[in-house]
């Protein structure tokens, strides 16, 4: 097995032996030693920076556009590297792993918007010029999809609306976050659709350029990833033309579940077992060089330490070759991502598997921040310095739990899922829990009955009205 080098040394972490690069083609296993070694020379001496003077990656992501890495998932027929999910899982992890943990946040973001376009960009110029713009101009994308009212449910977004007008689309998005938000270059944002009803699944989505969008570098100030720049942002009634619009009128819904949660939470996943692997590694260099002189013995001799490196190492390994077996999954429902595929618009793949990716993202988040946990314990005070890296890729893992869908909401989707039915879930809510209504009806007296009656009779009557303006007409009296 060819060695792993750093720059012009051998690394000093965990070889090849503990990596499963039986799931890469011998290209990607190119493609993975470039980019160790682009880390080695510019990712990770930045991410010093981003993390310490909250500086955005844009130097990172310029050295990434050198390797192709911003066209990954791209068609070579528009110029892009036209790789697989496999494959940017490994991109994802290593750039997590030995460079930069917010670059490798950004970038997901970058992938999840790239694959929205994607998922309608046959028979669309503008986000075909967009995707062969990638490299060629360090041209950044991400994802706008959550909303200030909702948290974490991104997928219901009460704070925004899209408004048919004359010349094409009038658009509002107010965000409470976006990575890269007022750093991307373009951004696909969701709303609720032209014509909308009050019906929450009916979605829409909307290429919306940099100088389109408002928003507040200065205002973010994290515990970690410093440098992901996750901040709020506002389209605030911005008329765009028509063909900016990403699919049809109503395919917000279909492009969250078959393209951005599937890449999120793949790629987002790969991130923190690449934050886990990378506090494995620091640790390792610092228990095997560090002596203590009194018993003769490194830090690494002893058996507890021996012991935290190696649960962690079958723990993270677990939770990355779950991520790999996920992706596997992917490239064959989709013929190694051919993205062909959706010229049929019904064609939705990857969506019969949302409560898989929900549980690669658990499993993943959950684990990073044990391991961090641990790898500090076992380089002792040194590991609370600043100087040797651990603490900042504590501090990055911490991200992995509470970033929406947080760990709360997914293990109870899965749960649900599992005993009660995918109803259950009710993501935009709308079906009613009769068990919970007719129960609580129950605990009325006779007059609070009466009272509730006569609310609802009035509400009927109201929404009638609106509805069909002849009912109040012939309505007697």
């Amino acid at each position: 097995m060819t060695k792993k080098s750093w720059g012009l040394e051998a690394f000093w972490g965990l070889d090849y032996n503990f990596d499963p690069q039986w799931v890469l083609t011998p290209a990607q296993q190119e493609l993975q030693a470039k980019i160790i070694n682009l880390c080695a020379t510019t990712l990770r001496p930045n991410a010093v920076e981003s993390d310490a003077n909250l500086v955005y990656p844009r130097k990172n992501f310029e050295a990434l556009a050198s390797l192709g890495l911003l066209g990954l998932l791209v068609p070579q027929k528009w110029g892009g590297l036209g790789e697989n999910h496999t494959c940017a899982a490994m991109v994802v992890e290593a750039i997590a792993r030995y460079g930069c943990p917010s670059t490798a946040m950004c970038y997901t973001m970058h992938l999840g918007a790239t694959a929205a376009a994607l998922f309608r960009a046959e028979h669309n110029l503008e986000l075909q010029q967009v995707l062969q713009r990638l490299d060629r101009d360090v041209f950044i994308g991400t994802l706008s999809y959550s909303d200030p009212e909702t948290g974490s449910h991104f997928w219901y977004p009460v704070s925004s609306k899209a408004e048919k007008v004359a010349n094409g689309w009038q658009i509002t998005k107010n965000a409470s976050w976006t990575t890269s938000a007022g750093f991307a270059d373009w951004y696909i944002v969701q709303t609720t659709s032209p014509e909308f009803n009050g019906n929450y699944s009916d979605l829409s989505c909307f290429l919306i350029y940099a100088d389109e969008v408002q928003a507040n570098p200065a205002q973010w100030d994290a515990l970690g990833l410093r440098g992901n720049q996750s901040g709020t942002l506002l389209v605030d009634n911005i008329t765009i033309p028509p063909e900016r619009m990403v699919g049809l009128k109503g395919d917000g819904a279909a492009s969250n579940d078959e393209t951005v949660d599937p890449f999120f939470l793949l790629c987002s996943s790969a991130c923190w077992n690449g934050i886990a692997l990378g506090a494995i590694d620091i640790a390792k260099r610092h228990t095997t060089q560090k002596k203590h002189v009194d018993v003769g013995m490194r830090v690494a001799d002893y058996p507890t330490i021996q012991d935290y490196f190696g649960e962690a190492i079958m723990e993270t390994n677990a939770s990355r070759n779950f991520v790999f077996s996920i992706a596997k999954m992917m490239d064959d429902i989709t013929n190694q991502c051919d993205w062909s595929i959706h010229q049929d618009i019904t064609a939705m793949p990857r969506s019969a598997y949302l409560h898989w990716y929900w549980q690669i993202k658990f499993i993943a988040a959950k684990n990073v921040a044990h391991v961090c946990d641990k790898m500090l314990h076992a380089c002792g005070g040194t590991g609370f310095k600043k100087e040797l890296g651990i603490e900042r890729y504590l501090r990055d893992g911490k991200a992995g739990w509470v970033m929406g869908p947080t760990n709360e909401v997914l293990r109870q989707f899965v749960g649900k899922l599992a005993l009660l039915g995918i109803d259950s879930l009710d993501y935009w809510n709308q079906h009613v829990n009769e068990r919970v209504l007719h129960n609580e009806i129950n605990k009325l007296n006779l007059e609070d009955k009466k009272e509730l009656a006569a609310t609802l009779l009035a509400q009927v009557a109201n929404e009638e009205a609106i509805n069909n303006p002849k009912v109040l007409q012939e309505t007697p009296g």
